[in-house]
């Protein structure tokens, strides 16, 4: 079934993806089978991870759902026997489950004189539990499920994790610390990752997606009219490729590109920036 842009061959291995009921990783999910691997999609949102599952049963791959929160480490657990029972044993794992949450973001970019005793959420107004959730939905959702499936890959070769940083990581962007905290978190536990990982062949790296329009976010990226809000020209004023991302098109190659074992096989331990350019840019 090997139809992709790299020629990336993953006929045989049992590819695990968490956040598979989201937009950017049921795209994910659907590659990897697209590309020979039996596709394990694990979410909260069962129903959801369903679907996608279906969707690439249908297109003649293999594919099951696996109801899944990646903060519940006996659950992970289980779930991950599961999968081997039923998949077999997982040879790459994408930690995909991550996101943002409105209790941890502020309302302006910068403070205000009085913002902190007006109606503005201020950073002094974040509360603690939404930054717990937030730095443990990235982070610790992506620790979980690295301990509960690279049990399965010890001893084995040809088996490779690949973690779902941010820009973030990079440069914080403004309004959303406890993101850009994680994010940034996730990329350093990759590096360790693949250190610790080293001596038994597990490659470890990460993706840095840049801005990518997706029905998720359009919202958020453009007003009711087309016309894009103001945070997206200043997106776009600092992407010196002039525009967003295709994220059902060009994230694909960097994803098979890092799980390609012929490719990328002296390749551990990076974070690969897809971001027009974004990265580099100082805005001068």
């Amino acid at each position: 079934m090997v139809s992709n842009v790299l020629n990336t061959d993953l006929s045989g291995k049992v590819a695990v993806v968490t956040g598979a009921g989201g937009v950017l990783c049921s795209q994910f999910a659907k590659v990897l089978a697209r590309a020979g691997a039996k596709v394990a999609l694990l979410d909260l949102n069962y129903e959801s991870a369903r679907s996608f599952a279906e969707e690439i049963n249908r297109e003649g791959g293999v594919a099951r759902a696996y109801s899944c929160d990646v903060l519940n480490k006996e659950l992970c657990y289980a779930v991950a026997d599961k999968v081997e029972s039923e998949l077999g044993g997982c040879d790459i794992l994408l930690n995909g489950a991550g996101g943002n949450n409105p209790r941890a973001t502020t309302d302006k970019e910068y403070y205000e004189q009085g913002d902190i005793d007006s109606d503005t959420k201020s950073f002094f107004d974040l509360e603690k539990s939404g930054v717990e959730f937030v730095f443990n939905l990235n982070f610790i959702g992506t620790l979980i499920p690295t301990q509960a499936f690279a049990r399965q890959m010890l001893g084995k070769k040809g088996c490779a994790i690949l973690n779902i940083s941010s820009m973030n990581a990079f440069s914080p962007l403004t309004k959303i610390p406890a993101y850009s905290g994680a994010k940034a978190a996730v990329s350093n536990f990759t590096q360790w990752l693949a250190v610790h990982f080293a001596k038994e062949g597990i490659r470890v790296n990460a993706i840095a997606p840049g801005f990518f329009v997706s029905k998720q976010n359009y919202s958020l990226l453009f007003n009711a009219d087309g016309t894009p809000t103001k945070r997206s020209d200043k997106i776009i004023a600092a992407t010196p490729m002039g525009r967003f991302g295709d994220s059902e098109k060009e994230l694909e190659g960097a994803l098979l590109f890092l799980l390609n074992d012929k490719a990328a096989s002296f390749i551990t331990g990076i974070t690969l920036p897809v971001d027009g350019g974004f990265s580099a840019y100082s805005g001068v």
